[in-house]
């Protein structure tokens, strides 16, 4: 099964690529879903975590305070290295067990959707690279919008991930999402049948 990658910036919209991708029945596998389950209220890793940064970054309901625990990490690096040492691993774990149950259900291919991409080893699961791609400003304009914080804030969230530029050379495909969301709902159904060629062609490659 052909395996597709799709990230982007904050703000780029890489959630509204994934809606597209999913009203056309192509399963899509949610990065940041994932990394909320595997610290969900029991886990071991909320308990690390609850040891590590102590009890501010819990909820009264017990659940891990995000927008708390972003605050530190993407304050301090060491912070946010601990962080990613632990929890990738078993989001990666997770999306490969995943990826092996729509293999064996017979999608053509599937969609892997992550902010941290290019930035893990997350890019080994796939064999395409989307980029959902807006100008920077735009980013900020719409993460202000969407999450309420600060402009500083954003424009620190974008420090800490790969540059713009970057991002672009590792693409096989880039969407651009500057427009409206038609125009990119067109853009993913343009995308679709060559996703498809592709992932038939690797298919018979294999046989």
């Amino acid at each position: 099964m052909l395996v597709a990658g799709l990230t982007g910036g904050i703000g780029s919209g890489k959630s509204a690529a994934s809606e597209c991708f999913i009203s056309l029945g192509v399963p899509v596998i949610d990065a940041d879903q994932v990394a909320r389950q595997v610290v969900e209220p029991g886990s071991e890793a909320l308990t690390k975590i609850a040891a590590h940064f102590g009890q501010d970054v819990i909820r009264p309901d017990g659940k891990l305070d995000r927008p708390a625990l972003r605050r530190i990490v993407f304050d301090k690096e060491r912070e946010r290295n601990w962080l990613e040492a632990l929890l990738h691993p078993l989001i990666r774990d997770s999306i490969l067990d995943t990826l092996e149950q729509l293999d064996e259900d017979g999608h053509a291919y599937a969609v892997l959707a992550s902010p941290l991409l290019l930035e893990t080893d997350q890019h080994l699961l796939i064999s395409k690279v989307i980029v959902v791609d807006v100008p920077e400003e735009t980013q900020v304009e719409r993460t202000m919008q969407r999450d309420g914080i600060e402009e500083a804030q954003v424009r620190q969230i974008l420090a800490a991930q790969m540059t713009r530029e970057e991002r672009l050379s590792h693409a096989d495909f880039v969407l651009d999402n500057s427009g409206s969301e038609q125009d990119l709902h067109s853009a993913v159904e343009a995308l679709h049948p060559k996703l498809k060629q592709i992932a038939a062609e690797e298919d018979a490659a294999d046989d």
